[in-house]
């Protein structure tokens, strides 16, 4: 043994070491100044080698065990695979060194072990302790250098390496380790730097199609092809947003991506939720439900379908996901700029600053082309207080922006031509929905609704239960009627606040709460409140059972008895002893027309004054 080996072996396999770009190229030139007999000692059992896995996590380049043994610095040592030649596709992720009988504790996996088998111990059973150990700690080979401790390797070595699956290697010729160590180190680094290449040829080409005006199909195209295998974008929640192929659906051997999607999505119909075994995901970050730091806002997913994944495919992918999170931003941004002029225009509608005769081309000029000349239904939604990351009145910020996207996603399935725009002061989304005639009001009312509330549920979920949206549906009408309509429907959202959840409110059912609403501000409102059912509220507020609730349903109920106590789970005479209760307190007759009427604008008119 040459001087100064053993210090050079000591930890060279836990040094950093880089390498020009051009090392690999002299390294594969330099001659094969150890082979035997002209022969590759590797390559009978490489040949027969599958494609390398992709490692769990990308932090740098891989090489294989195939590779390694074929670098100059191990070919000098004349390396003979032993035992599992057919695994040797496996990827190394660092080359070390190293003597020591619990070197297995200090290795993380994926290592190629280089030694002279000073560690393995004389006895067989302490040498099956270390190969077996070696194994479950998943190295990619171990490469035994004969000479200082074995002319031979023992058969209890090579008996354990085998029933385990790990490649073992002997050298016949003494190479220094350092040099070895350093040789595989340059690889691995230069194969990362060609991965980073590879990866950075499509970001840059993605980029440059945005820069063209390209969108995100046109950048999953160009991943697809990339990788020769499908892409898909999904929501997190797994809706399908956008699909792409390597290369046109007619091309022989070209799977159709959304057959493949399908295939997909009935995998998880059968409880198995994660993608096919060699797919590559990556989150596209930003805006997801909740839209705080670590919000996912879509998911990337590559499936091995026509050919195997491998590293560069998912450094380009996770670049990729990146690219898209700035792209759906952007795009979030524009829709929710576009949705608050839309909204500016039905303001002006509402408030006359735009003519009736105008109107019909404005509205073309954004996309509202209702059906011939079929009325306009107006409706509105209020989402006013208790927004997530908005004040009292609705900030701007990226809840509106998800909530416009949501919402605008949710009412392309309507069936109908439908105008919504987005007033942040107000809090609320007016819309215009054209109708074919008056007669499908209810069942269009039924469907917009339904879609507006679904977009709340998915932008904001922690809404969902809690605060939900308040919708009025307005009466239809033309140009030249709808934009009072509008207003008034806007008023009648502001005063149903508070009312008892229901899919959707009918403006003509709330024409006493949008007169109290105008009166709020009024002292003589809330001097009338008091003095009807004042000494009802001041028992309410110190005496239980309270009693304005048993008021509430029988004035629902038409003064029926009966039905108020089913409504309220009491028997008839506990009901009428509330009731008795309700008249002493008041000094009314609870069965005066006119009592009843004062009884009920109070009730009303209690929740805008409080």
């Amino acid at each position: 043994m040459h001087a100064g080996r053993e210090s050079a072996r000591s930890g060279s396999g836990d040094a950093a070491l880089t390498g020009s770009p051009d090392a690999r190229a002299s390294a594969a030139a330099s001659p094969d100044e150890g082979s035997r007999d002209g022969t590759d000692p590797a390559g009978a059992s490489r040949a027969g080698s599958g494609a390398p896995e992709a490692p769990a996590a990308i932090t740098q380049g891989t090489i294989t065990v195939a590779r390694a043994l074929e670098l100059p610095a191990l070919r000098r040592g004349l390396p003979e695979v032993l035992v599992a030649g057919d695994r040797l596709s496996r990827p190394v992720r660092w080359a070390h060194a190293g003597e020591t009988p619990n070197i297995a504790s200090l290795l993380k996996g994926g290592e190629l072990l280089l030694t002279t088998g000073l560690g393995l111990g004389p006895r067989p059973a302490e040498q099956r302790a270390f190969v077996r150990t070696l194994a479950e700690r998943d190295i990619a080979a171990l490469v035994v250098e004969l000479g200082s401790r074995f002319t031979t390797l023992p058969a209890a070595v090579v008996d354990t390496a085998r029933s385990h699956g790990l490649p073992l290697v002997q050298l016949h010729r003494e190479v220094p380790f350092v040099a070895v160590t350093e040789e595989i180190h340059t690889e691995i680094v230069n194969e990362h730097y060609a991965l980073l290449r590879r990866a950075e040829e499509v970001h840059r080409r993605c980029t440059q199609a945005l820069l063209r005006g390209g969108g995100v199909p046109e950048i999953l195209r160009l991943l697809a092809a990339f990788a020769g295998n499908p892409v898909f974008l999904e929501t997190p929640d797994g809706l399908l947003l956008y699909a792409a192929g390597p290369g046109p659906a007619a091309q022989p051997g070209t799977a159709d991506p959304l057959q493949v999607w399908d295939g997909l999505r009935a995998q998880r119909a059968d409880r198995r939720p994660e993608p096919p075994a060699g797919s590559v995901v990556a989150d596209v970050p930003g805006g997801g439900p909740g839209g705080g730091p670590g919000a996912v806002r879509a998911r990337l997913t590559v499936l091995p379908v026509a050919r195997p994944l491998a590293a560069v495919h998912r450094i380009a992918a996770e670049r990729t996901a990146d690219l898209l999170a700035v792209v759906l931003l952007q795009a979030r941004q524009e829709e929710e700029l576009a949705a608050r002029g839309r909204g500016d225009f039905l303001t002006d509608l509402a408030e006359e600053r735009i003519e009736p005769a105008d109107a019909p081309a404005q509205a073309r000029v954004l996309g509202f082309r209702p059906p011939g000349d079929g009325p306009l239904l107006p409706m509105v939604m209020r989402v006013g207080s208790g927004l997530p990351g908005a004040g009292p009145a609705g900030a701007p910020g990226e809840s509106w922006a998800a909530l416009a996207h949501a919402v605008h996603e949710e009412l392309s399935a309507v069936g109908a031509p439908v105008l919504m725009g987005v007033r942040l002061p107000e809090g609320r989304m007016p819309l215009l929905v054209g109708l074919r005639d008056a007669a499908e009001r209810g069942a269009v009312a039924d469907r917009v609704a339904a879609a507006l509330r679904a977009g709340v549920a998915r932008a904001w979920p922690e809404r969902a239960g809690s605060r939900p949206p308040v919708v009025v549906v307005g009466v239809a009408g033309d140009w030249a009627a709808v934009g009072a309509e509008l207003r008034h429907a806007a008023e009648a959202a502001n005063a149903a606040q508070g009312l008892a959840d229901r899919p959707w409110h009918d403006v003509r059912r709330t024409e006493v709460d949008v007169l109290l609403w105008r009166l709020r501000e009024h002292g003589d409102l809330a001097a009338f409140v008091d003095r009807v059912i004042g000494p009802l509220l001041a028992h309410d507020r110190t005496a239980r059972p309270p009693l304005i609730p048993t008021l509430e349903a029988y004035l629902a109920h038409a003064g029926r008895k009966a039905e108020t106590a089913r409504e309220l789970h009491l028997n008839r005479q506990t009901l009428y002893d509330r009731l008795a209760r309700i008249a002493r307190l008041l000094g009314s007759d609870l069965e005066d027309p006119q009592t009843v009427l004062a009884l009920g604008l109070a009730l009303q008119a209690r929740r805008h004054v409080q």
